[in-house]
């Protein structure tokens, strides 16, 4: 019986799980639950490889300290993958530190990897960095290669560094042809596609071009002045400008910016800025008003200038001005960038990745599910939220980690 779990465990190693319940799925002792368990997940079925994992784990004894992790490990795995958020990590902690402790470094190493992965979902890139720097890469199996080579890859798209990124999915795709599973493999191409799809619009004189992430990396270091509209801020390399709790301030330098050289006419502003369609003497004062608090803001890298019809920008330091824009604008444009990642979201582990409330997030989706941008299943808290990948809008792009880090 013993060298049936053996050749399950190295089908489910080479990711074929119908080989593995073909030798285990009569069976109902701790390790065959816990084998099909881990089956079940990679065909699909989470909920119920979740049931089994947790049934595998009580039946294991007390003395089986590694296995009972090896389930608990299992299922966090289970968790991330249908973006439960909100799964106890303080668990997965326990028995990474259990695996460890009994000398199993390649699973050790693996409840690592997952620990990283959520924190990297959750916009923690440091500690997703630090994470990962504490696990030794040196005994682990191609699989686990893939996997960490991947979290590296994140955090260094995350952190605009692109040959970083890229020399990591090298080495990912080369750990995943060892590994010959077709399905990490796939993995890897989809990672890989993220750096050749545009992940920005540059806006210049009024025209406008797609921006891969390369080219966001060298306008972060170039002598430009730059309004930023993904973190709502006007930067020039090292001198940045936040402007993301005053948006009026914001739709001005921005509309300002667009028109460059050229200047603004008061209608204009008033229309885009206030979002007025009639004007009176009260919305020329509020815009008095404001573009005085504009110009101080902006003191250090521009000015506000009055013309004739309106106003214009005079950057400083520099002679041009462009706008980095998202791919696609949209106003919920964060959840539907966590959702074009394909999983399943509830509105709670969208809320926790984005650090908002889940009453703001529901409504969100809610607005979104309307205009049949998203869709959802299952009902109460097993309510799950996906959408279809929406064409030129890379998630990892738009996660809610800062997106250039000065």
């Amino acid at each position: 019986m013993e060298s049936l779990i053996t050749a399950a465990a190295r089908a489910l190693e080479a990711g074929d799980p119908l080989g593995a319940l073909n030798r285990v799925a009569l069976r109902n002792d701790a390790p065959s639950l816990a084998l099909r368990g881990i089956a079940m997940a990679q065909l699909g079925d989470l909920a119920k490889a979740k049931s089994l994992l947790r049934s595998a784990a009580r039946a294991f004894g007390p003395r089986e300290a590694v296995a009972r992790a090896r389930c608990v490990v299992a299922e966090a795995e289970i968790a991330l993958v249908s973006r439960d958020l909100s799964w106890p990590d303080k668990a997965l902690a326990a028995a990474r530190a259990a695996l460890e402790k009994h000398g199993d470094l390649a699973n050790a190493a693996h409840a690592g990897h997952i620990a990283a992965r959520r924190l990297l979902l959750l916009g923690h890139v440091d500690e997703a960095e630090h994470t990962l720097a504490e696990l030794n890469p040196a005994p682990l199996p191609p699989t686990s290669q893939v996997v960490r080579e991947l979290v590296l890859a994140g955090i260094a798209i995350r952190r605009l560094r692109t040959k970083d990124a890229r020399a990591a999915l090298a080495r990912a795709a080369r750990a995943a042809q060892l590994a010959d599973i077709p399905a990490l493999t796939a993995e890897v191409e989809s990672a890989s596609r993220v750096l050749d799809t545009p992940a920005a619009r540059l806006i210049v004189h009024g025209d406008e071009r797609p921006l891969l992430l390369e080219g966001i990396e060298n306008l972060a270091a170039s002598e430009a002045l730059v309004v930023d509209t993904f973190h709502h801020s006007v930067r020039r390399r090292g001198t940045v400008v936040p402007l993301g709790t005053r948006p009026v301030l914001f739709a001005l330098v921005r509309i300002l910016a667009q028109a460059w050289p050229a200047d603004v006419s008061r209608q204009i502003l008033i229309a885009g800025a206030f979002h007025a369609k009639h004007f009176d003497e009260s919305h020329r004062a509020r815009l008095r008003v404001e573009i005085g608090r504009l110009r101080t803001k902006l003191k250090p890298l521009a000015d506000v200038c009055a013309t004739k019809q309106g106003f214009a920008l005079a950057p400083r330091k520099t002679r041009e001005i462009l706008v980095l824009a998202r791919p696609v604008e949209e106003k919920h444009a964060a959840i539907l960038a966590l959702l074009s990642d394909g999983e399943p979201w509830s509105s709670s582990a969208l809320a926790l990745a984005l650090g908002t409330s889940a009453r703001t997030v529901q409504r969100a989706l809610d607005e979104l599910a309307r205009s049949n941008k998203v869709q959802c299943f299952g009902h109460g808290r097993a309510r799950r939220w996906m959408t279809p990948p929406v064409p030129g809008f890379p998630t990892g792009l738009l996660l809610p980690a800062p997106l250039l880090k000065m």
